[in-house]
């Protein structure tokens, strides 16, 4: 019975050390969320009037640029996949790699080859296990990326968007990654970058849509505005989506520690109860010893008297 009692005790002491190791865990991923809400918060609104700019000169000329010009016949797109560098949240990484895989094969079905480049540690661990050819992956920077990490990842794609695919280039860009919608919620999305899709404005006008053209002239032409323009957009859309990423990414984590120090609570409870039984155990045992070692001591002594 000492023996079981001293395993209970121990078992409970590496419980309890655990337990505090996840509710600290918990606490830094809660902090860390309400940084990660305000970049998110503050650059979504430059990325969407960036991409209002560029529908906007892409829709108020006759130019056609390669950036926003649908390809004839597609053969080859890029997909991003955004990832995170740790694990310890959940399903978070496996969810985003499930959504690439759904438009990878989509893509495949519809007779294009896929480039795959990825973010994040999670991502290149299941390509490389699993042999597959990544064509570029960044990693280090999940936690708490920066606009320059966001210009690094764009730059490769950016370049293969411009570039023919006899040579390599693709006529599509991808991007999957966890969208951060509230502290409970995180949905994984796949969005296209490229070719922009061009919806005309329109506004309701008793009970009719009417179409609203804009009309703009460019200096020092509508080519060149776009080809400045078109870089920040891809740019800004990778950045607003590594801070969506690593808000989800965070917000798994801490619910993933939250679960993790619940549930060390409740093996504490049981491991407890467990321990107490054992020592009573004991000290019924021990009772029952001394009150049988008694009884034959007076038995023994009563025949002795005899």
């Amino acid at each position: 019975m000492g023996a079981q009692l001293r395993v209970y005790k121990r078992r409970i002491k590496s419980v309890t050390a655990t337990k505090k190791i996840t509710k600290a865990m918990e606490m830094i991923a809660a902090s860390r969320i309400v940084k990660a809400q305000r970049q998110v918060a503050a650059s979504t609104p430059y990325a969407t009037e960036l991409t209002r700019a560029v529908t906007a000169v892409a829709t108020g000329s006759n130019t056609k640029h390669p950036l926003t010009t649908e390809a004839e016949s597609p053969v080859r797109a890029a997909v991003l996949l955004i990832t995170s560098d740790r694990g310890l949240a959940g399903g978070y990484s496996a969810n985003a790699i499930k959504a690439a895989e759904q438009l990878t094969a989509r893509l495949k079905a519809e007779g294009k080859e896929v480039d795959s480049y990825i973010v994040g540690r999670k991502g290149v661990s299941y390509y490389g296990f699993r042999e597959r050819e990544v064509t570029e992956s960044w990693t280090g920077f999940t936690d708490s990326p920066t606009y320059a990490d966001a210009k690094k990842v764009a730059g490769p794609l950016i370049a293969a968007v411009q570039q023919d695919t006899a040579e390599g280039g693709v006529d599509e860009l991808h991007i999957v990654f966890t969208e951060f919608i509230s502290m409970l919620t995180q949905t994984p999305v796949q969005n296209r970058l490229l070719p922009l899709s061009l919806e005309t404005a329109t506004a309701e006008e008793n009970g009719a849509k009417t179409e609203i053209l804009p009309l703009f002239d460019f200096e020092p032409s509508a080519e060149d505005v776009l080809d400045a323009l078109l870089p920040r957009y891809v740019e800004s859309r990778i950045y607003n989506a590594l801070l969506q990423a690593a808000a989800s990414k965070h917000a798994a984590t801490r619910r993933a520690m939250k679960s993790a120090t619940d549930n060390a609570g409740e093996l504490i409870k049981s491991l407890s109860r467990l321990a107490n039984a054992a020592r009573q155990a004991e000290i019924t045992q021990e009772i029952s010893e001394i009150v049988g070692g008694a009884s034959a001591l007076a038995d023994a002594t009563a025949g002795s008297d005899k």
